[in-house]
């Protein structure tokens, strides 16, 4: 294990008290610093805390908001609620899988620059489909214009 590794995970424990009643927002800090939730960070806050590791897993696990896996520099989020499917979320969704290479089963590209997500809701049924880009929404969106966002990206990442 190396202990540079878990420097910054060290300094968030002590902001927190190592206290297991802040687990959470623990667990959000440490997800921000590291842009996921390792399994051996997992773990060593359960030792931490004093807490089962079933627990601290659990917890990670229950809240959409935790990943357990890498994300991408840019995160994609498509709506396929109910408005947004019947407007055409999933011919959305092809595009982009082909666009990025992914698959179902695949949700982040191998250069670590993009993640595919499917989400429930993104809470703007009045401009399904709907996408959200990191923090920014686009409304009304056809499989061209989702392929556009991505262009964009890749230009503004060269």
């Amino acid at each position: 294990m190396k202990v540079a590794k878990f420097k910054k995970l060290c300094e968030i424990l002590d902001r927190h008290n190592r206290e297991p009643g802040k687990l959470i927002p623990i667990l959000q800090e440490t997800q921000e610093a590291y842009s996921y939730l390792p399994e051996d960070m997992l773990a060593f806050i359960a030792t931490s805390l004093g807490l089962p590791p079933a627990r601290v897993y659990g917890v990670a696990t229950f809240y959409a908001h935790f990943t357990l896996a890498p994300k991408g520099k840019h995160v994609i989020r498509l709506c396929n609620g109910t408005a947004c499917n019947v407007r055409g979320s999933m011919s959305v969704y092809d595009a982009l899988l082909a666009k990025l290479g992914l698959t179902e089963e695949k949700h982040t590209t191998d250069d670590m620059l993009f993640t595919l997500e499917m989400v429930s809701c993104l809470g703007a049924c009045g401009l399904a489909p709907v996408v959200m880009v990191n923090d920014d929404i686009y409304g009304q969106v056809t499989p061209e214009k989702a392929v556009e966002l991505v262009d964009a990206i890749l230009e503004q990442e060269k």
